[in-house]
C-alpha cells in the first residue's frame, strides 16, 4: 500500500451515499484500494493523518476557460455587450505562451480549490493540454469553434484550420496518460456558428469517440433568435444536425424550452448549470430541477475566471442551492446531497469518467480531496453534507490528490512553479493582453 490516509471522515457520494468516521482509505498505484473503519493489515508506505478532516471525492468542474485568468477582474463593471466586446478583442492578442501561463494560474486555482478534473472550452486547446499534463490534473478539453452563420458554401473540413487543428490536438493529446486528458469537439455556440462546421465536427468526433462540449441557451432571448430565424430551437436545431447522437456537455439550458428539455433527456445530454457567473453577469440560471426531471445529467462549472471572478465549486455548489430554494419558495426544494453528487457523480458522468472517479470506493481512481474542519466557520458539524455545501470554502481544502499523486497540499503545488507561472504573467502575458494598440 503506497498511502494511507488514516481517521478521516469520508463523504463516499457511493451509491449507498455512506459517511464513514473515524475511515482508513487506503491508496495502491494510483487506485483506492481499501475502505474501511478498522485500520489495514497492510503497512503502508505513507500515513497522512485525516483528523478533523473530511475526505472527499475529487471535484469535477464541468465548464470553465482557463485561459481567461489574465484578464480576471478587468471588465467586472461593464456591460454584457461591452465586455465581450473587450474581451475578445484582448483575447485576440494571446499567442500559445500567454495561454499556457493563464491555463497553469487556473489549474494551480482549480487544485487549491479541491477540482480534481476540468472541462475546459477554449481557442488554445493545445497550450491547455500541455499544461494539464504537466499540472497532473485530469481535463476534457475542447476547441470553441466558431464560423459566421452564412459562410457556408466554402466549408470544408479537410481544409478549415479550426477543423484541422481540433484534428492535430485529438491525435496528440486523447487519451495521454492513460486517458487523464481527453479531447472533445466543440463550439463556442450555435448563435456563431452553422451546419456544415456542426455536422463535420459531429461526424469527426462520432469517429474517435469524442464528446462535444458548447454552450447552449444560455437566455431566453437567445433561444428565441434562433426559434425567429429557424423555426426550431436551438437544441432542436443541433439535434437535427446529429449533434446530441454524441456525449454532449451544454453549459447554460437557462432558455430551453420543457420539449427541448424533454429532448436532451432523451438524448442523455449533460447540462452544466454555472450559477455564479450567470448572476454576476445577469443572466438567468437554469431551473435545475426541471432539467433533472427532464432526465437530464446535470453537473456544475464555474465558468472562466472573468465570468466568475474565481473557480470555487464550493461557492458554486452553495449558490446553486440558494437559487434553487429561493426560485421555489422551499427551502427543502435542493438538499446538500444533490449539490454535492452534481460536482461529484455528475461530474463525471459528464466526461465519460464514470467509471473511474467521483466516488471514494475500492477500484476508483483515488482522486481525494481533504477538507480541513478545524475551521470556527466549520464547528460544530452536526451534518457533513450540509457543513460541505453550506459553510465550506475552497480555501479550506487541504489537499488535492489525483490518482493517487498530491498536486496541492497545505500551500504548496509539487507539480507547478507557481512563483514562474505568476512571473510569466506578470512580464509576458498580461502587458500582451493589456497593452493599447497606438
Amino acid at each position: 500500500m503506497d498511502t494511507l490516509i488514516a481517521n478521516v471522515t469520508a463523504v463516499t457520494m457511493n451509491e449507498r451515499m455512506d459517511v464513514l468516521f473515524g475511515a482508513y482509505l487506503g491508496i495502491t498505484d494510483g487506485k483506492i484500494t481499501y475502505m474501511g473503519k478498522e485500520a489495514p493489515k497492510e503497512q503502508p508506505a505513507t500515513i497522512i493523518d485525516g483528523t478533523g478532516m473530511v475526505a472527499i471525492p475529487g471535484l469535477v468542474n464541468c465548464h470553465t476557460h482557463l485561459c481567461t485568468a489574465a484578464l480576471r477582474t478587468v471588465l467586472d463593471d461593464a456591460s454584457r455587450r461591452d465586455a465581450l466586446e473587450q474581451q475578445l478583442r484582448r483575447e485576440d492578442r494571446m499567442d500559445r505562451r500567454s495561454a499556457k501561463a493563464a491555463a497553469l494560474l487556473s489549474i494551480a486555482e482549480c487544485l487549491r480549490f479541491g477540482i480534481t478534473s476540468v472541462s475546459d472550452l477554449s481557442y488554445y486547446p493545445d497550450a491547455t493540454a500541455e499544461a494539464a499534463a504537466e499540472s497532473g490534473i485530469k481535463a476534457n478539453l475542447a476547441l470553441s469553434a466558431y464560423r459566421y452563420i452564412h459562410d457556408s458554401e466554402d466549408f470544408d473540413f479537410e481544409t478549415d484550420e479550426q477543423c484541422r487543428e481540433v484534428c492535430r490536438v485529438t491525435e496528440k493529446w486523447h487519451g495521454h496518460d492513460d486517458n487523464r486528458l481527453r479531447i472533445d469537439a466543440g463550439i463556442y455556440a450555435e448563435y456563431i456558428s452553422n451546419y456544415p462546421l456542426w455536422e463535420g465536427l459531429a461526424d469527426y468526433a462520432r469517429e474517435k469517440g469524442l464528446g462535444f462540449q458548447l454552450h447552449l441557451a444560455q437566455t431566453k432571448e437567445e433561444a428565441q433568435d434562433c426559434m425567429d430565424r429557424t423555426g426550431l430551437g436551438p437544441a432542436e436545431l443541433l439535434d437535427c444536425h446529429r449533434v446530441f447522437d454524441l456525449p454532449v456537455t451544454a453549459a447554460g439550458c437557462a432558455g430551453l424550452s420543457p420539449e427541448e428539455q424533454q429532448l436532451l433527456g432523451k438524448r442523455k445530454a449533460s447540462a452544466v448549470v454555472t450559477p455564479v457567473a450567470n448572476a454576476k453577469a445577469g443572466l438567468p440560471v437554469a431551473p435545475i430541477t426541471e432539467l433533472v426531471k427532464a432526465g437530464m445529467n446535470v453537473a456544475l462549472g464555474t465558468d472562466g475566471c472573468v465570468e466568475a471572478g474565481n473557480l470555487d465549486l464550493f461557492e458554486v455548489m452553495r449558490f446553486a442551492a440558494l437559487t434553487a430554494r429561493q426560485s421555489a419558495g422551499d427551502p427543502a426544494a435542493m438538499p446538500s446531497s444533490a449539490l454535492l453528487m452534481m460536482a461529484t457523480v455528475c461530474g463525471a458522468r459528464a466526461q465519460q469518467r464514470w467509471d473511474e472517479c467521483g466516488m471514494l470506493k475500492e477500484g476508483m481512481d483515488a482522486d481525494v480531496v481533504l477538507v480541513d474542519f478545524s475551521a470556527p466557520h466549520l464547528m460544530p458539524c452536526h451534518n457533513v453534507t450540509n457543513a460541505l455545501v453550506f459553510s465550506a470554502k475552497g480555501g479550506d481544502v487541504a489537499m488535492t490528490m489525483v490518482r493517487g499523486k498530491i498536486l496541492y497540499q497545505n500551500g504548496r503545488f509539487p507539480t507547478i512553479d507557481l512563483n514562474s507561472v505568476v512571473a510569466e504573467l506578470m512580464e509576458y502575458a498580461i502587458p500582451r493582453l493589456l497593452q493599447e494598440k497606438e
